[in-house]
């Protein structure tokens, strides 16, 4: 593959971090690959944690000229001095944002259903998330396939992501189909997530 075909990389952060020993482990990340984006997905509700962990992220991430958005938070995006917000519930909601937000990155996952992406990519959506892609014993167990990506590529403008189960086979099979991969449990999980993040891309050679 080509440079210019070369999916980018789009990181996810995990649900739960320690605010003491995780934003070194995100900067050895973003000082080893390249990566496009970063999305702050936190489980917690708590705002207090939520704006501390925010800022800890941005700083590591804006110090190295990493975009940085936030999963659903709309507001805190603002607050935060982050570049926009990745929207969870497909193409509901991306026009009001887009209004709301006229110069932010806005994304919005929509799961495995392509009419949900074309009508957020009508809406604003900057880019469109389907997944999971690999095999995961959480949601209903469907898949966003190889098609509707291939499909994608072909014919609509609006970036695309992979996501979800991430291995390294998918990430040969649908390289050529898709513009990033976003990556999350899949290195977070393990002892050095820089390594894993490398084997996990190593087909894009």
């Amino acid at each position: 593959m080509a440079d210019q075909d070369r999916p980018q990389i789009y990181l996810i952060t995990p649900p739960e971090l320690d605010l003491d020993t995780w934003p070194d482990q995100l900067a050895a990340v973003l000082d080893g690959a390249e990566i496009a984006c970063l999305r702050i997905a936190l489980a917690t509700r708590d705002e207090d944690r939520i704006l501390r962990a925010g800022d800890a992220i941005r700083q590591v991430a804006h110090a190295r000229d990493v975009a940085v958005v936030i999963e659903r938070h709309i507001l805190l995006a603002e607050r935060l001095g982050l570049d926009g917000v990745h929207l969870t519930d497909g193409a509901r909601s991306v026009r009001k944002v887009r209004k709301d937000m006229p110069d932010a990155i806005i994304g919005a996952h929509c799961g495995t259903t392509r009419h949900e992406g074309l009508t957020a990519g009508e809406a604003g959506a900057d880019y469109i998330c389907f997944g999971p892609i690999g095999t995961t014993p959480l949601g209903d167990g469907s898949r966003a396939e190889f098609d509707l990506f291939e499909w994608w590529s072909e014919i609509i403008e609006v970036p695309v992501v992979a996501e979800g189960a991430l291995t390294a086979e998918l990430v040969e099979k649908f390289g050529p189909v898709t513009d990033f991969f976003a990556i999350g449990e899949e290195i977070w999980s393990q002892d050095n997530p820089t390594a894993a993040l490398k084997a996990l891309l190593a087909p894009l050679g």
